[in-house]
């Protein structure tokens, strides 16, 4: 991933709708949600859903998945891979694999309820 990429990547998620579309098919990977149903557990419009998915499937960070009349959108797990890779690759004097424990420490109280005001 160049520079370029990975700011256009990390641009998809700077907005608070975003991120919290993104954090919600986390949860749900790798099997993902209805269009409908992120639009539903948000509390976003349906227009404006299809707005922030389309941002973060361009960013390469989501996939999505016609089934039947839904579309099925879930993480693109190589998206968020690339991105983490070039943002720790150059991390602890070019010791990245020191970076791995991060996703296994414990979540700090009160970070994910942040909503923008």
């Amino acid at each position: 991933m160049d520079t370029l990429t990975a700011v256009d990547t990390l641009s998809a998620l700077a907005q608070p709708s975003r991120l919290q579309i993104f954090r919600l098919l986390v949860k749900h990977s790798p099997a993902g949600l209805a269009a409908g149903k992120i639009a539903n557990d948000l509390g976003v419009r349906h227009n404006t859903l299809s707005t922030h998915v389309a941002i973060l499937t361009r960013a390469g960070l989501l996939r999505s998945e016609r089934n039947g009349r839904s579309i099925i959108y879930s993480v693109n797990p190589q998206g968020i891979k690339s991105l983490l890779a070039y943002l720790v690759e150059d991390c602890c004097n070019g010791q990245p694999e020191l970076c791995t424990p991060m996703a296994s420490e414990p979540k700090q109280p009160g970070r994910s309820k942040r909503v923008a005001g």
